[in-house]
């Protein structure tokens, strides 16, 4: 995440609505290393593209100094409706957890 703060096509440091895009990566991709903003929009899909099939498929995702995406499967269990207090079932599930590396946490503890 060196790059975070670089700015983006001639803009300032502060992000435009708080939210790092597609467009944005693809900027930043475009300014650092030159390439044709096609080459940059394809780099980045193709980054985000194997990171979701490695996902898709199973795999844990880990990016050094970043963190990593991690997979959990979670049983069927039961719930209960906070309005009516009705039991419902719910399905067993796969979800997806971030976890930021100690590097990631710091960064973002200095600001």
């Amino acid at each position: 995440m060196a790059d975070a703060g670089v700015a983006r096509s001639g803009q300032s440091n502060e992000l435009h609505s708080g939210t790092l895009t597609r467009a944005d990566l693809s900027d930043l991709v475009h300014n650092k290393l030159g390439l044709s903003r096609a080459e940059s929009a394809s780099m980045v899909e193709r980054l985000l593209f194997h990171m979701c099939h490695s996902l898709a498929e199973g795999e844990n995702v880990k990016i050094s100094g970043f963190g990593s995406f991690i997979l959990r499967d979670k049983g069927e269990r039961v719930g209960r409706n906070p309005k009516t207090g009705v039991e419902v079932p719910i399905a067993p599930r796969r979800v997806m957890t971030f976890r930021a590396s100690q590097m990631m946490r710091d960064k973002v503890a200095r600001g």
